[in-house]
């Protein structure tokens, strides 16, 4: 797909996608990146971050930063998730992350749905991280990066264990959600949070 547009004149292409968008707890990190016109071989297996193993993904992640013409990674903490809403949170750190190119791109490909208000003409793509090797990238650069952000939670909120589900819906996770009650780091607008918030309220005032 980059091809096309580079040879219709439309270059540099950036690819844009996100990490978190479905967990309760944690960031939404958002990625953009340039990948030159004919990818490096080292950069052969990019695909979609979730078909990835977790090898593969750290193999490829410094050599995405080392190989990209530009690349910009962004977070949207919890307390601006809850402040403007996951969908909002995802088209501004969108804009926010391509703003963040060191290299302007001339056409923009972003994984699903469409963001107004980028600097250049853009495409949303079904599927983009299987279709386009510059959101492929995009999207193992927010992986990877969001990867790192959780495992350094988990030391910081111990109990959750957010090193192993990354802050996702897992039962292991709303198990511990329920016995400890949110932490900082969750979203509260979420509706499993805020019962489970409740739950262990209603616990404390029975025994107090």
């Amino acid at each position: 797909m980059e091809s096309a547009l580079y040879r219709t004149g439309m270059g540099p292409v950036a690819g844009v996608d996100e990490a978190g968008r479905g967990a309760c707890a944690g960031p939404l990190v958002i990625a953009a990146c340039v990948l030159a016109p004919k990818p490096h071989v080292a950069l052969a297996r990019l695909d979609d971050s979730k078909k990835l193993t977790e090898r593969a993904r750290e193999e490829l992640f410094p050599e995405i930063k080392r190989l990209a013409l530009s690349w910009s990674v962004i977070s949207v903490e919890a307390e601006e998730i809850d402040r403007i809403g996951i969908h909002v949170a995802n088209i501004e750190g969108m804009r926010r992350a391509v703003a963040g190119l060191e290299t302007p791109p001339g056409y923009v490909l972003t994984d699903g749905f469409r963001v107004p208000g980028l600097p250049a003409p853009s495409l949303p793509v079904i599927g983009g991280d299987a279709a386009a090797a510059c959101i492929a990238a995009a999207s193992v650069l927010a992986k990877v990066t969001r990867d790192h952000v959780m495992e350094e939670m988990d030391g910081t909120h111990p109990g959750y264990g957010f090193a192993i589900h990354k802050g996702y819906s897992t039962p292991v996770h709303m198990d511990a959600l329920d016995e400890l009650g949110p932490c900082p780091e969750h979203r509260m607008t979420y509706a499993n949070v805020v019962a489970a918030g409740l739950r262990v309220e209603q616990r404390a005032g029975h025994t107090g």
